[in-house]
């Protein structure tokens, strides 16, 4: 099931960010995103959260910024399950265009973003890490 993020949520949610960023992003130092695990659960709480809930557990979420994906986050136990394309699906279905931004080291993730549609658009930079991202966007037909 996918609902909004409510309160009791973010504890858990803020869980999954935290590892999966470590996990996905073994370029970018641990402490980076364990110096900003306080922001981000602020945040989230302002921000358009939907996750994905099997169980009452919550497995994965998508975060959002009007059409920005800010990103996808699934529990390690929990990937390759269909659980991010099923999320992306969700906002896909609410919004007519999307984009993101995602590291260029970041392979797995640029293989299912394309897989799901969305095209490299341009580079950037990320100035927080110093580490290349491609900026990359989807379309509704």
């Amino acid at each position: 099931m996918i609902r909004k993020l409510q309160k009791l949520d973010v504890n858990r949610v803020a869980d999954i960010w935290l590892d999966t960023n470590i996990k996905a992003h073994s370029f970018v130092p641990a402490q980076y995103w364990k110096n900003n695990f306080e922001m981000v659960k602020e945040m989230l709480l302002q921000a358009e959260v939907y996750v994905y809930e099997d169980n009452q557990k919550i497995q994965g979420f998508i975060g959002l910024n009007g059409e920005f994906i800010e990103g996808i986050f699934v529990s390690a136990e929990n990937q390759s399950q269909g659980i991010g394309g099923l999320l992306l699906n969700y906002i896909k279905n609410k919004k007519p265009k999307l984009s993101l931004n995602v590291y260029q080291k970041n392979i797995c993730a640029i293989s299912f973003y394309q897989r799901e549609g969305f095209e490299i658009r341009r580079e950037a930079l990320d100035e927080a890490t110093g580490e290349k991202e491609f900026v990359m966007m989807w379309q509704s037909k």
